[in-house]
């Protein structure tokens, strides 16, 4: 007979509620492939009667794919009991790249530069960073994906680097550049998770970001940065895997293994699992 890897559990005699997802022994699941769930944007096709889709580039869930994991999207729209649910029953979460961030939810004050805002992008992701943190799921944010975090937890961006952060590099490349273009380099925190990961101090990276984190939230730590100050990497204190970066290693994972090993992390701590939270689901601000 084959297991599923998860079972329902109630406390038997107890009272009646509502059942909680719990794993059976780790040991079992060495050998499978993990689940990680991804946000999704809103796209328009544009045809004869256009359409609304929501979709992720193809790189993503081919990184996850050669990692070893098995990628799953979380479609906009849904309740926050569905997205509990979802989390519930999946091993990792992937805060993908995107539009700007609502300035309201950090800033009551909006650049004008700011664009491509989503409010149920936000909404949706808020509560899936929160609850990655709060039930210490692995997780692994990218460009926008950082800064999602970053707010979610308490912190706040430049709204716009070019004329926010004097003498800042161009980190906003132009879609003439191929998605693995090389802008500028980062330093990397030697006793990081990251560096373990990548297996250096320093490198090349992609860039395609207008916005940067600015104030950090609580317990988030510094881990790369650009060779303007700008912050380009974090990781969540005390969390078994929590790695933000600013850049794109979804676009680099054919030309540097050092940029695949970072979703090799992701997967690899997700197949282990996550610590059991305690508390149950986070609050989540309204």
């Amino acid at each position: 007979m084959t297991l599923s890897p998860y079972f329902l559990f109630t406390r038997p005699g107890g009272p009646k509620v509502r059942p909680r997802l719990k794993r059976v022994d780790k040991a079992l699941m060495l050998n499978s492939r993990p689940i990680i769930a991804s946000t999704v944007y809103r796209k328009s096709i544009p045809q004869r009667r256009p359409i609304n889709v929501y979709g992720l580039m193809p790189s993503y869930t081919e990184a996850i794919t050669k990692a070893g994991g098995i990628p799953l999207l979380i479609p906009l729209g849904l309740s926050e009991e569905a997205l509990l649910t979802i989390l519930d029953r999946v091993d990792g979460v992937l805060l993908p790249g995107g539009g700007d961030i609502e300035p309201e939810l950090y800033d009551p004050h909006r650049h004008p530069m700011v664009y491509g805002i989503d409010p149920e992008r936000d909404r949706t992701e808020m509560i899936v960073a929160r609850t990655a943190v709060s039930r210490r799921m692995p997780f692994l944010a990218i460009c926008r994906g950082i800064q999602v975090l970053n707010v979610a937890l308490g912190g706040s961006l430049w709204q716009d680097i070019a004329s926010q952060i004097p003498g800042s590099l161009d980190h906003n490349a132009s879609d003439d550049e191929p998605r693995n273009h090389l802008a500028h380099s980062v330093k990397i925190e030697t006793d990081s998770a990251l560096a373990g990961l990548v297996g250096k101090t320093q490198s090349w990276v992609n860039s395609y970001h207008h916005q940067a984190l600015s104030d950090l939230a609580p317990n988030l730590v510094v881990t790369a940065v650009a060779e303007d100050g700008v912050i380009e990497a974090v990781e969540l204190a005390g969390h078994p895997f929590a790695v933000g970066v600013q850049w794109h290693p979804e676009n680099l994972v054919d030309d540097d293994l050092a940029m695949l090993a970072i979703f090799g992390g992701l997967v690899e701590a997700a197949r282990k699992g996550a610590p059991e939270y305690a508390g149950g689901p986070p609050a989540i601000a309204g």
